[in-house]
């Protein structure tokens, strides 16, 4: 078949549309193809970023039927997503879900959005879960869902939810903080005001309004009333701007007038950015005063340390010396300058130890910080220091509250040396009492035997071992009466003992044993209120004191004979020299006749030795009845000047044929004594008459002076003759003293004792001092 050029044209043609066309429909294809990839990718993207969304949709059908995916179920806490909007509590006794009320809420929400096409929010919260979903509903677009559809959004928002909840919490917190805030400003008792930023008064609190006696804080803050006062011509305003302009607080105290009173007061400015000025002020008038007393109190405690005689140091929290009284610079020779640079604690060591008061030790900064280590301890510390001197301090160091340290040493040197001739004069009081001839024992107040020496256990034959125990003076006792000859004396030793323990008086007594011994004892107190028991055998002493009484009465009986022997040859001396005396009297009137010179001189011979023999006899007789108490008294009122004055002129020629100058001191106030006319003349003209007697030949003083007392009339009698030596006017008291005159011979006689005789039977006292070269003074005392 052949096909003609036009048919085969058409046919090429055809061919070619046909290719043509097969060529745009496999084009079209793979466009559609590729479009359709695309849009599965898109669909799973979206898919995808809904998945990972933080939101979850969720359709809810006209039915109620659910489509969504099973991310919301898991939200819940369901295993899988429940095909009907009701099934949403996890069914019957179900644990996961919502709770039954929420799903309920959420129905009549999604049944009203159906309906009304009326979107609605809700919160809800799975059981068993801390997690916050919410809910927004509306209506789904007839693209997504069958019309009549409700389109559920649900969001996972528990972190913004706790956020949230924190904030509110925060919020209500903050709030309830500036309440409470604002009534603590208001009820605090200090003033407290706000100032703005235009530096007015914009707050103020109820302390403020009583402080400026201002009748609310309204009126306060209208009439810009300010508390403090301008100081250097800066109102309490400027100085708040200069704390703004800073922006840093300033504090100052200054004077106010609070209640018409002029107090102290802490006032402070704290700028708040540019909200304003916060202010406060304290009333620190107490506090001051506090600080003054505390000053002075202090300062009086420095004082009252500068007297103690232990040197103490105090040391600040800072270890650096705060202050050092007197007595411790001296023990550590440390200047007087460390009073004002005040120097640790270190540095005081040092300065000590350059001048040799510290101990000697091998590594002194070890033992430095080992005393540092007293500021860090919670009780005392006492310690032991020799220096080098040989000096013994001890040490006591106190931690103090603030942490300082209150140093004190004591100086004890003298006391350890005290100690040690304590323990000295222990051992010497052991060994003495142990060689004394006497039986001793001392007895505590409780009774107790506590010292005894060798000899007082012997003396009542008790084993010494008995008294290491320390006994009882009851046990003592018991064992004493052993050995006693009348066991009824026993009470007599413990009497003696209460005494002189309790009672503190001395008492003694005798006892005698069963083998014929004598014993006297004694109790004496003691200082330290123990008491010292002495036992003495006196056996031969009794003895002896027997035999001498016997002789002493014997002796006696000789006194009284020779008394009345000597009384009697006084009388019979008496009456031969009245009768010589009074014949010589008579030929010297002439009786006989004109005598002759020489009779005249051997007649006025015979008269002084008449004399002279019974003045003698007088004085023997005198002092003989005195020293027998048999001396006559026949007292009476005499005044002692005119007295002494006739005494003085009665020796007128004695006087002037010595020489010798008398002066005489007194006047009437000397008064009266009661005495016996002639035995004080006596006695005072003896003295007298040895002091003419001592005086020299030439330049002879003799001075008598009367003087009155209280209740007692005092006679001097001094003469600047060669005076005696101490053993010559013993001798001289006796009544066989040699007193020397200006001629160098021995004078004998009994003026001096015969005086002292007759002064003490006048109730007076003679005294007498002498000294070679220099005189002798005679002092008389007589009670008026």
């Amino acid at each position: 078949m052949e096909f003609s050029p036009t048919a085969l044209a058409l046919l090429g043609l055809l061919l070619a549309g046909w290719t043509l066309g097969a060529v745009w429909m496999v084009l079209a294809a793979q466009k559609r193809q590729r479009q359709a990839k695309a849009a599965r990718l898109a669909s799973r993207r979206l898919a995808r970023m809904i998945d990972d969304s933080p939101a979850i949709p969720l359709v809810v059908r006209g039915d109620g039927r659910l489509e969504g995916p099973d991310r919301l179920a898991g939200w819940l806490g369901l295993a899988k997503m429940p095909a009907f909007l009701s099934e949403l509590d996890g069914g019957p006794g179900g644990s996961a879900g919502l709770m039954p009320d929420d799903v309920e809420h959420l129905r009549e929400a999604v049944r009203r959005t159906q309906k009304t096409a009326a979107p609605f929010r809700m919160v809800l919260t799975p059981r068993g879960s801390g997690k916050s979903l919410a809910v927004r509903g509306q209506q789904a677009d007839p693209a997504v869902a069958a019309p009549g559809s409700a389109l559920l959004w649900w969001f996972d928002f528990s972190e913004s939810q706790g956020e949230l909840a924190r904030l509110r919490t925060e919020a209500a917190r903050a709030r309830n903080d500036f309440h409470a805030l604002v009534g603590l400003i208001e009820a605090a008792p200090m003033p407290m005001w706000f100032r703005g930023p235009d530096l007015k008064l914009t707050l103020v609190n109820s302390a403020y309004v009583k402080a400026v006696e201002a009748s609310d804080a309204s009126a306060v803050v209208r009439e810009q009333i300010e508390l403090i006062e301008p100081v250097d011509g800066l109102t309490a305003a400027q100085i708040a701007g200069q704390s703004r302009d800073r922006h840093l607080p300033i504090e100052r105290i200054v004077q106010a007038t609070i209640a018409n009173q002029r107090r102290s007061m802490r006032v402070s400015d704290l700028p708040l950015g540019d909200d304003g000025i916060a202010g406060y002020a304290v009333d620190i008038e107490e506090m001051e005063e506090q600080g003054r007393a505390f000053r002075a109190f202090q300062d009086a405690q420095r004082s009252m340390l500068d007297l103690f005689s232990m040197g103490v140091a105090q040391f600040d929290q800072d270890r650096r010396l705060a202050f050092a009284n007197q007595p411790f610079l001296r023990l550590f020779s440390l200047p007087a300058a460390v009073q004002i640079d005040q120097p640790d604690f270190d540095r005081v060591l040092d300065i000590a130890r350059d001048r040799a008061r510290l101990p000697e030790v091998r590594d002194f900064p070890a033992w430095r910080r080992e005393l540092a280590s007293w500021f860090r301890k919670d009780s005392p510390t006492e310690d032991s220091w020799t220096l080098p001197d040989g000096m013994h301090l001890r040490i006591l160091a106190q931690p103090m509250p603030d942490g300082g340290l209150v140093l004190v040493a004591e100086d004890r040197s003298e006391q350890l040396a005290l100690s040690a001739t304590r323990d000295t004069l222990l051992r010497t009081r052991t060994a003495t009492f142990d060689s004394l001839f006497e039986s001793l024992a001392v007895f505590a107040p409780d009774g107790r035997v506590q010292l005894w020496n060798r000899r007082f256990p012997e003396i009542w034959g008790i084993e010494p071992e008995f008294l290491d125990d320390h006994p009882h003076i009851d046990a003592l006792l018991d064992k004493i009466t052993q050995v006693l000859a009348r066991p009824g004396q026993r009470a007599a030793i413990g009497e003696v003992v209460r005494l002189a323990t309790l009672e503190r008086k001395q008492r003694g007594g005798r006892v005698l044993l069963s083998d014929g011994r004598t014993l006297e004892f004694a109790g004496v107190p003691l200082p330290d209120g123990n008491s010292l028991l002495t036992v003495l055998d006196v056996t031969d002493s009794t003895k002896a004191e027997a035999a001498l009484r016997e002789r002493n009465t014997a002796l006696e009986e000789a006194d009284a004979v020779k008394t009345r022997f000597l009384a009697n040859m006084s009388y019979e001396f008496r009456t031969p020299l009245t009768s010589i005396g009074g014949f010589a009297e008579l030929l010297q009137s002439g009786v006989a006749g004109e005598l002759s010179e020489q009779g005249k001189d051997y007649v006025n011979a015979i008269l002084t030795s008449v004399q002279r023999l019974t003045a003698q006899i007088e004085s023997v007789l005198d002092l003989t009845q005195s020293e027998a108490g048999l001396l006559p008294m026949a007292t009476e009122a005499i005044d002692l000047l005119p007295f002494v004055t006739r005494i003085v002129r009665e020796r007128e020629d004695a006087i002037e044929s010595k020489k010798a100058q008398l002066d005489l001191r007194g006047d009437k106030g000397a008064g009266q004594v009661m005495a016996d006319r002639r035995q004080l003349g006596r006695a005072i003209g003896n003295i007298l008459d040895n002091a003419i007697a001592a005086v020299p030949a030439k330049n002879g003083r003799i001075l008598m002076a009367l003087s009155r007392r209280k209740n007692s009339v005092r006679i001097v009698i001094s003469d600047n003759g060669p005076g005696m030596r101490p053993g010559d006017l013993a001798r001289a008291l006796e009544g066989y003293a040699l007193s020397k005159d200006g001629s160098g011979k021995e004078q004998r006689g009994l003026g001096l004792p015969l005086a002292r005789q007759l002064v003490e039977a006048h109730g007076g006292r003679l005294d007498i001092q002498s000294e070679r070269g220099a005189g002798t003074t005679a002092t008389i005392t007589l009670p008026c």
